[in-house]
């Protein structure tokens, strides 16, 4: 039987990769409280194609 909470999945993507057109992406999933946590969220995270830490933004 699935777990019934308030913990979802959602997907972070880098806003600096997206503005510099280079190809590939850069993409985390972590989980968040929906309850605790209702607006989207913003995390500082490495980004392998551009080589730094970058902030990247919770999508959909």
């Amino acid at each position: 039987m699935a777990k019934k909470g308030n913990r979802i999945q959602v997907i972070l993507e880098c806003t600096e990769h997206r503005a510099t057109g280079m190809p590939g992406m850069s993409r985390y999933i972590t989980t968040k409280n929906r309850k605790n946590t209702t607006e989207r969220l913003e995390l500082k995270k490495y980004n392998p194609v551009l080589k730094k830490v970058t902030v990247h933004k919770e999508i959909k």
